[in-house]
């Protein structure tokens, strides 16, 4: 019969603070960076604690000091290849911080309730929503938390409490619509996704600013519905299927990258000889590819991950700052063959 095994005994600040000879105060002070306290008893309590295989409750002592070091993330876009970008982004970014991201997924767009009052009370520090689309219930939910700054990145909102870090998407828009002018196309047409507010990415705003300008208006606006290559694939496949080639758009201008490579697709088996140029938005790591070659717009995440969390963490902001702008990347999906 096996003897039953005795659990080993988990080594505690006490343990460590009894053989260094100093209080469980210092010993905390050891291992919390800028704390006063010598480079030789620093030196001393740790090499004791790596001994004994001594680790700080960070957890507890956060919440003693009011402050998690966690950051709630919502996300409602996992299958989005920007979304998990951004995500990426974040995670490295606050891990760089000394901080760790509490995963949030709303995609189902049910118990919004549930999932934030989970993050309320593991007490995160603050919410950072990844271009999610806000809803009355989850803004009233995110109202109801304890006093936390709440921030968007990617997409804009009219929450006055709700900080936003975007790019300028009006100036995007119109640069995308000015590329597309400079090759000479005429009839332009856009393609959203979820029929929401054209100010909550300002892109549609950009294109009709630059068409105005050349005398010009939106011939055709689609809509996906949702941000699902299959979605676009379809809409596009219907809109060439009930329109002969010379009452086609010659332009088209989606809304992310994702509805590119759908209509990108749908072009490639309906469109006969006929072309029409298309270009995208959020340059995402397919859009590179040889088979696609998209012209997009890239947000510079690293620049807007980095303004957000500086206001989510420190309290600090730069208005119109480099972030804002983002970055053109010319491929050949909006040039004439």
């Amino acid at each position: 019969m096996n003897k039953p095994t005795k659990k080993p005994h988990k080594a505690t600040a006490s343990d460590v603070a009894r053989l260094a000879g100093v209080s469980k105060w210092t010993v905390s002070r050891a291992f919390t960076p800028g704390a006063s306290i010598s480079d030789k008893a620093r030196e001393q309590i740790l090499k004791i604690a790596a001994e004994l295989g001594y680790r700080p409750n960070l957890l507890a002592r956060s919440l003693s000091q009011k402050k998690t070091h966690i950051i709630g993330v919502v996300i409602d876009e996992m299958k989005n290849p920007h979304s998990m970008l951004m995500l990426d982004m974040v995670t490295r970014q606050l891990q760089q911080r000394g901080y760790m991201a509490l995963l949030l997924n709303i995609g189902s767009g049910k118990n919004y309730s549930a999932v934030l009052t989970l993050a309320d009370q593991l007490q995160v520090d603050g919410l950072l929503f990844l271009g999610t689309v806000l809803t009355d219930e989850l803004i009233s939910v995110a109202r109801e938390m304890h006093q936390i700054p709440l921030v968007q990145v990617c997409r804009n909102n009219d929450e006055p409490d709700i900080d936003v870090v975007n790019v300028d998407g009006l100036r995007a828009g119109k640069q995308l619509g000015e590329l597309l002018l400079a090759q000479g196309y005429t009839r332009i047409g856009y393609m959203m996704g979820p029929e929401t507010s054209s100010h909550h990415t300002q892109r549609l705003d950009g294109l009709t600013l630059a068409l105005q300008e050349a005398g010009l208006t939106l011939e055709l606006l689609l809509t996906a519905g949702e941000y699902s290559r299959e979605r676009s694939y379809e809409v596009l496949s219907d809109y060439l299927n009930s329109h002969a080639p010379q009452q086609r758009v010659d332009a088209l201008f989606c809304e992310n990258d994702i509805l590119a490579l759908g209509a990108l697709t749908a072009l490639k088996e309906h469109a006969g000889n006929r072309f029409m140029a298309v270009v995208g938005f959020d340059d995402i790591d397919e859009a590179s590819l040889s088979s696609w070659q998209l012209t997009t717009f890239s947000q510079r995440l690293d620049l807007i991950v980095n303004e957000a969390l500086n206001r989510l963490i420190d309290g600090k902001a730069t208005p119109g700052g480099v972030w804002s702008q983002g970055e053109l990347r010319l491929r050949r999906s909006h040039l004439k063959p």
